[in-house]
C-alpha cells in the first residue's frame, strides 16, 4: 500500500497559497458585518448578518505578494524565533545543555521512557496555560540532542513538544487563547466546566504519550554520544555549566510569569530570551565575540523554520483579500440548524475541523464562529458549554495535523522530518484523541455539562 507522502514544506505552503487564490475566483465573495465586543476586546460577528459583496478575486501577483505581507503579519513571532534560536545556540555553545542532558540520562539510566512522560507533561502544561506554539521552535535543538542520546527516532522530539502542548491546549480547562475567548463570547463564566474539561484532558495526555511512548520504543536505535550529538561538531568552549543552566532554568520561570501574569507579547518574550542568550554566553566564557557568533549561527540554523510561519499567514491573507473566509464559514454552519441537538453537535466538532485549514488561528476561529453558533445552540436546546467543547476538540485538535499550522511546519521541519512522516505518527493518535472529544461532548450533553 503506497503511503502518502507530502511534497516539501515550503512546497506545500506555496501550493496552499496558489490554492486560495484560485478559490476567490470560484467562491462567492461575501461577509459578515461586525461589531466590537467589551468582553473579549476583539470584533466579533454578527449573527445573520453575511451578505454578498463584489467579487475582489486574487491574482497571481497579488498571490505572490502576499508572502511579504504574511512575513509582515507574522514578523513578532517570526523574530522571537530568531532571537530565542540565537540565544539557545549560544546557551549550546557554551556545553551547558549537553552537561545537562548527561546529569538526565546518568539520573534514568535505565528508565529512559520516563522521559517522554516528564517532557510531555511539561509541555502540555504550557499549551493548556498560554497555548504554547511557536515559542518552541527554539528548542527544538535541545530535544533533539537529548532523543538521540536515548536513541529515539527524532520525531520523539516534535510528538513530547508541539504534539503534547497541543492536546493540552486542546483539552484545557483555562487556555485564554481557546476556551478563555469562546466562553467569554459564549457568555460563560470562565473556568466553567473546568472539572469536566480536566477529567477528558488527563484522558487525552494518557492517549498521546502512552502512544508516543510505544513509538518510541518501537523505533529505538543505537543512542549517540554526546560528541556525535552534536552534529556540526561545534568545539565547546565554554565554562560554569552549571550558572549557565540556572540561569536557563530561571529564565523559563520569568517567560512563565511575564506571560500568565504580566500579559506579555511575543515582543517581549523575544527580548528575554536575547537578554538570556546574551548573560548566558558571557558567563559561559564565550566573551563578546562568541556571544555573537553564537547568535549568527543560531539565525541561520533556524531562519528556514521561521520563515515557515510567515508563508503560512500567507495563506490566510489571500483568502482575507478574496473576501471568502467568511463564505466558507457561512456555508460549513448553516447547515446544523435542522439538525437533532447532538447530531448537530458533533457537526459543529466537523465544521470546525473543516475551518482550521483556512483559518489556522484558534483564536481568530473562536471570534469567528461562536458569535454564529452559540445563537444556533440556543435555538436548538444545545448547552453553550457543549458548544464551546465542540469548539475547543474541533479546531484545537486540528493543530496536530494541519499543514498550514505554521508552528507545527516550522517544528517538524526543525526536526528534520518530512510531514508525511509526522502525519503517519501522528494521524492514528490525532483520530483517537478526536473520538475521545466526540465521546466527551455526547457525555457532555448527557449530563447537562
Amino acid at each position: 500500500m503506497k503511503t502518502i507522502r507530502f511534497p516539501h514544506p515550503l512546497v506545500l505552503l506555496v501550493g496552499f497559497i496558489l490554492l486560495a487564490c484560485a478559490l476567490s475566483y470560484v467562491l462567492p465573495a461575501g461577509v459578515f458585518e461586525r461589531i466590537p465586543d467589551a468582553a473579549t476586546g476583539r470584533d466579533v460577528v454578527v449573527p445573520g448578518s453575511y451578505h454578498r459583496v463584489p467579487a475582489t478575486p486574487v491574482s497571481p501577483l497579488q498571490a505572490l505578494v502576499a508572502v511579504p505581507k504574511g512575513l509582515v503579519d507574522a514578523a513578532a513571532v517570526i523574530f522571537l524565533v530568531f532571537l530565542a534560536g540565537g540565544a539557545f545556540t549560544v546557551v549550546d555553545l557554551t556545553g551547558a545543555l549537553r552537561r545537562g542532558v548527561d546529569w538526565l540520562l546518568e539520573k534514568f539510566r535505565g528508565r529512559e521512557a520516563v522521559v517522554i512522560p516528564i517532557i510531555s507533561v511539561l509541555f502540555a502544561t504550557m499549551g493548556a496555560l498560554e497555548n504554547m506554539q511557536e515559542e518552541i521552535v527554539p528548542l527544538v535543538p535541545v530535544l533533539l540532542i537529548l532523543m538521540r542520546r536515548i536513541g529515539y527516532p527524532v520525531v520523539t522530539a516534535a510528538a513530547v513538544s508541539i504534539g503534547s502542548a497541543a492536546v493540552g491546549a486542546a483539552f484545557s480547562p483555562l487556555n485564554p487563547f481557546q476556551v478563555g475567548i469562546a466562553q467569554k463570547l459564549a457568555q460563560l463564566p470562565l473556568l466553567s466546566g473546568g472539572g469536566f474539561r480536566l477529567v477528558f484532558l488527563l484522558l487525552a495526555l494518557t492517549i498521546w504519550i502512552g502512544g508516543t511512548v510505544r513509538f518510541a520504543q518501537r523505533h529505538r536505535i543505537t543512542p549517540e554520544t554526546s560528541e556525535q550529538a552534536d552534529p556540526n561538531g561545534t568545539l565547546v568552549i565554554g565554562r560554569n555549566h552549571g550558572l549557565v543552566l540556572a540561569l536557563l532554568l530561571s529564565g523559563f520561570a520569568f517567560f512563565a510569569y511575564g506571560v500568565l501574569k504580566l500579559g506579555w507579547d511575543f515582543e517581549q518574550m523575544a527580548a528575554l530570551f536575547f537578554t538570556m542568550g546574551v548573560v548566558a554566553g558571557l558567563v559561559g566564557g564565550l566573551g563578546l565575540t562568541g556571544t555573537a557568533e553564537g547568535f549568527i549561527a543560531g539565525f541561520r540554523d533556524i531562519a528556514f523554520s521561521a520563515l515557515l510561519i510567515g508563508f503560512a499567514r500567507a495563506i490566510f491573507v489571500v483568502l482575507e483579500q478574496g473576501q471568502i473566509v467568511d463564505t466558507i464559514v457561512n456555508g460549513l454552519s448553516a447547515p446544523l440548524a435542522g439538525l437533532p441537538a447532538w447530531v448537530a453537535a458533533l457537526g459543529m466538532m466537523g465544521v470546525h475541523t473543516a475551518l482550521h485549514l483556512p483559518v489556522p488561528s484558534v483564536s481568530g476561529q473562536a471570534v469567528l464562529t461562536m458569535p454564529l453558533l452559540v445563537p444556533l445552540s440556543d435555538l436548538i436546546g444545545l448547552s453553550r458549554q457543549v458548544t464551546v467543547l465542540a469548539y475547543q476538540y474541533g479546531a484545537g485538535l486540528c493543530e496536530l495535523i494541519t499543514p498550514t499550522n505554521g508552528a507545527l511546519v516550522a517544528i517538524v521541519a526543525a526536526c528534520g522530518v518530512r510531514f508525511d512522516e509526522w502525519w503517519k505518527f501522528a494521524f492514528p493518535l490525532y483520530l483517537l484523541l478526536l473520538a475521545l472529544g466526540a465521546v466527551a461532548v455526547v457525555i457532555g450533553i448527557a449530563v447537562g455539562v
